[in-house]
């Protein structure tokens, strides 16, 4: 894939050599475009002769075809503690149960299940080593008490990649709920919710699928539809939603019961507009870009005497890239990067961290190594 054929779609590129897109990506022009135009409506004509809850169920098919879903099996969530909440509250618990997760997740992946602590569920860390998070180790963590295994894709602070097929195989085996964070991994990896048998998937899209913030998506198997009950009640997750005087309490018979009321329509247009961008270049074209640029950056930073913290074992690998210091401070060395070479970093855990997408270059590789201080 050709990054230059990309750039024009972010015109950041014109001010920033942009390598943070773990933490919030720019949007891409399309995207804002998509904004602009909802905007323009509403300022013009309103709701008047519009469909733009038409154009929400489009992108809710994007957002399936994106993960090999089906569209009913969509819900539309404010972020991805929203969507990792559902679950979370949803399930019927009982004094004893136990969720597994792991010591270095993103908050998000973690207060939901402490908040059923006081319910007299346990929560179960599997440890982070050397920067990696054994698949045995978590597996090997089930027991007859596991109701949910909640794991990030991507592990925000050390971008390692977990073995999802495998640990989804394990968990249905076992008759375990496999509950995946995406955000670090949508619009840069592959995912395949089947595939995986990821049972439930949430992710907000101002990351790698370069939307807004606000704007995400919520997957539930559609096998669990009924035991997990929405603990958000709204009208729009009713049958019969428009017939406003007529109170019919009575779910969908979809995901969409999770919508508990109006869409943050503007958010929904730019999510669309993007995932129409990474559907049509393809996440595997995006993937071997983005991994031949972390493989370079990798191999410069270990010649410049940095140490990675990333694992870069095969299926290992993710969009970003942690590296340690022996001698700098990694503050002072993103402030230097971002102030006189215009090189945008992140600062994760006591780690420095590059997290390069489909629009960036060799040449911003290059660039990111070059200005690095060395040893």
């Amino acid at each position: 894939m050709d990054s230059n054929n990309h750039r024009d779609e972010f015109p950041i590129t014109k001010n920033y050599n942009f390598q943070n897109h773990a933490g919030v990506s720019p949007l891409s022009r399309r995207a804002a475009e998509a904004m602009r135009t909802y905007i323009a409506e509403c300022v013009s004509t309103s709701y008047v002769g519009r469909k733009w809850y038409a154009h929400v169920d489009h992108v809710r098919q994007l957002a399936a075809d994106l993960i090999g879903a089906n569209g009913d099996e969509i819900a539309f969530v404010k972020n991805t503690t929203e969507g990792l909440a559902f679950l979370a509250t949803g399930l019927k618990w009982m004094t004893g149960d136990n969720v597994i997760t792991t010591s270095v997740e993103f908050p998000a992946n973690i207060y939901p299940w402490m908040n059923l602590q006081a319910r007299g569920v346990r929560l179960k860390m599997v440890i982070e080593e050397n920067g990696r998070i054994p698949l045995d180790r978590i597996i090997e963590a089930i027991d007859s008490r596991t109701r949910v295994v909640s794991i990030s894709a991507v592990q925000f602070a050390s971008g390692f990649r977990t073995d999802l097929a495998a640990l989804g195989a394990a968990c249905q085996e076992k008759g375990v709920i496999l509950c995946v964070d995406a955000i670090q991994a949508l619009g840069v990896l592959p995912i395949d919710v089947q595939a995986m048998h990821i049972d439930v998937l949430s992710a907000d899209g101002h990351k790698w699928m370069c939307g807004p913030e606000g704007a995400g998506i919520f997957y539930l198997r559609k096998e669990l539809l009924g035991h997990v009950k929405p603990s958000i009640v709204g009208w729009m997750g009713m049958k019969n939603a428009t017939d406003y005087g007529n109170y019919q309490f009575e779910f969908l018979d979809d995901a969409r019961r999770f919508e508990c009321g109006s869409y943050n329509v503007a958010g929904l247009y730019g999510l669309g507009a993007s995932l129409e961008l990474f559907l049509e270049i393809g996440v595997d074209r995006i993937w071997s870009h983005v991994r031949t640029l972390t493989d370079r950056l990798v191999t410069g930073l270990r010649d410049k005497g940095y140490r990675v913290i990333s694992s870069r074992q095969p299926g290992e690998e993710s969009g970003i890239v942690a590296f340690i210091s022996d001698v700098h401070d990694h503050n002072e060395v993103q402030r230097h990067l971002q102030a006189e070479h215009r090189i945008v970093l992140a600062v994760r855990e006591g780690r420095l961290r590059s997290s390069p997408h489909l629009y960036n270059t060799t040449d911003e590789i290059d660039q990111l190594l070059d200005a690095l201080p060395r040893h």
